[in-house]
């Protein structure tokens, strides 16, 4: 089962790994703890979630100047996504992931939301500009 969402701009290698697919946005300074990787922001829908080695789908990327350099930190600390595939980003973000080599896409069509849950294997192709769907979860 291959399913494709086309996405607007990309940067790193292809990677592959398990979708964690949101309906909030996400910032690695406020959602996140940054010694464990886990999603720890009080009412968030993936509240307890790792990001760790997972493909992390989310619509928004929250947070400024600090937010790009909490990237390279869970690189370093080696509880970093795979990948981070946001509906829109922002310039420090991107250039944060792009400091820790941690593969960023923005924009997609369709909205991974519809036809992608959390548990899938994905590939992320930045170079090509698609996601696609390589196994259902469960």
């Amino acid at each position: 089962m291959t399913a494709l969402i086309t996405l607007a701009r990309g940067f790193g290698p292809v990677v592959e790994g398990e979708a964690i697919v949101s309906e909030e946005g996400f910032s690695p300074r406020y959602d996140l703890d940054r010694w464990s990787g886990v999603i720890t922001k009080p009412g968030h829908r993936l509240e307890g979630l790792s990001i760790k080695d997972r493909i992390c789908f989310f619509p928004t990327a929250k947070g400024g100047i600090a937010a790009g350099w909490a990237f390279f930190d869970i690189q370093a600390k080696g509880i970093a996504p795979r990948a981070f595939c946001f509906g829109v980003t922002n310039p420090v973000m991107v250039q944060g992931a792009v400091l820790a080599g941690i593969p960023i896409t923005e924009g997609w069509s369709p909205d991974p939301r519809t036809v992608l849950r959390t548990g899938d294997w994905v590939r992320v192709d930045p170079g090509r500009l698609v996601v696609e769907l390589l196994r259902r979860a469960g």
